[in-house]
C-alpha cells in the first residue's frame, strides 16, 4: 500500500509536504503560576505501579487531576463574564446559571477552531528585547505599528494572538512574578480590545495571565477588555499562551488549531493550541 498517492485535498497535501507545528500551550504542573481567583491545579496517583499486580505480572497506574477551568493555558467561554447582570447577547446571567451550569454560552458551545491565526509581536515592533515592561498598556498605535511592520492584516474571523514577552516569567521559581500582582502585567486595555472587536475577529489570545493590561497593585479588580470582548462582542479569550516559538521563527501568520474540552455548562477549558505553518 503506497503512502504517497496523489491527493486532491490541499490540506492533506500540505501535511505530506511537511509542516512546522508550534505548541502554544503551557505544561500543567503542580505549583505553576495561576490566578489566585481559581482552584489550583493538582495531580496525584490513586494507584501506582505495584499497588496491584495481575497474575501475569502486569500492573497499571492511574491519575487524579483537579483544577479550575481558567488555569494554565485556557479559553474563556462567553459565560465567563457578565455586565450589569447580562451575558453576551443580553442573556440573563442569573437565569442562565440555574441548574448549576451555563447551557447557553458554556464552553461546550465553542466549536473547534481551525482558522487563520495572526501573531502580533509587539516587543519586536517596539525594539524591546526583553519584552514589554510590567504594567505597560499595549496601545492601538502599537497594534497598528506591528501590523504595518509585519505586513500581515487582521481580518474578520481571525484568531489574533498578542505577544507582550511577559511569557518569559511563566516558569519563574516565584509564581507571583508572572501574576504581577504588585508590578502589573502588560497587555491591551479597553481601546485595544475595541480595535480588535472592530475587526470582527473570532478569538484573541495573549502570553499573559489575564489577556489585558493589569495596573500595578490593581489585580483583576477591573477588566474592561474582557467586557468589550466577551460580553459586548462575543469574542473568545485565550490566556497564558506560549508565543515565543512562532515569534522567534518569524511566523506571524499560520493555521491556528484549538479544540476546548466539552465541559457542559463550564465557563472555560484548559487547551493546547497549535500554530501550523508549511515547512519552508
Amino acid at each position: 500500500m503506497t503512502t504517497n498517492a496523489p491527493t486532491s485535498d490541499p490540506l492533506l497535501a500540505a501535511v505530506r509536504q511537511g509542516i512546522v507545528v508550534h505548541d502554544l500551550g503551557r505544561p500543567l504542573s503542580v505549583g505553576m503560576s495561576q490566578s489566585p481567583n481559581h482552584p489550583a491545579y493538582w495531580h496525584a496517583f490513586p494507584r501506582r505501579h505495584g499497588d496491584m499486580v495481575r497474575s501475569d505480572g502486569g500492573s497499571a497506574a492511574n491519575d487524579f487531576i483537579s483544577m479550575g477551568t481558567h488555569v494554565g493555558t485556557h479559553i474563556d467561554a462567553l459565560a465567563h463574564v457578565s455586565q450589569d447582570g447580562l451575558l453576551h447577547g443580553g442573556v440573563d446571567a442569573r437565569e442562565a446559571g440555574v441548574g448549576g451550569r451555563y447551557l447557553e454560552h458554556g464552553v461546550h458551545t465553542i466549536e473547534p477552531m481551525v482558522r487563520r491565526g495572526v501573531l502580533l509581536d509587539v516587543p519586536a515592533t517596539l525594539g524591546l528585547a526583553e519584552g514589554c515592561p510590567a504594567g505597560y498598556e499595549i496601545t492601538v498605535a502599537d497594534l497598528e505599528a506591528t501590523v504595518e511592520r509585519q505586513g500581515v492584516e487582521v481580518e474578520e474571523g481571525d484568531v489574533v494572538l498578542i505577544r507582550s514577552g511577559w511569557g518569559r516569567h511563566f516558569d519563574d521559581p516565584d509564581p507571583s512574578v508572572y501574576r504581577g500582582a504588585s508590578t502589573g502585567v502588560p497587555g491591551v486595555s479597553e481601546a485595544g480590545a475595541r480595535w480588535l472587536a472592530e475587526r470582527r475577529v473570532h478569538a484573541v489570545g495573549a502570553d499573559t495571565i489575564a489577556f489585558e493590561m493589569l495596573a500595578p497593585g490593581a489585580g483583576h479588580g477591573l477588566l474592561p477588555a474582557h467586557r468589550v470582548l466577551l460580553v459586548e462582542s462575543g469574542i473568545y479569550i485565550i490566556e497564558a499562551l506560549d508565543l515565543d516559538g512562532p515569534a522567534a521563527a518569524g511566523h506571524h501568520e499560520f493555521t491556528f488549531i484549538l479544540s476546548p474540552l466539552a465541559f457542559v455548562g463550564a465557563t472555560g477549558s484548559p487547551v493546547r493550541p497549535l500554530a501550523v505553518v508549511s515547512r519552508g
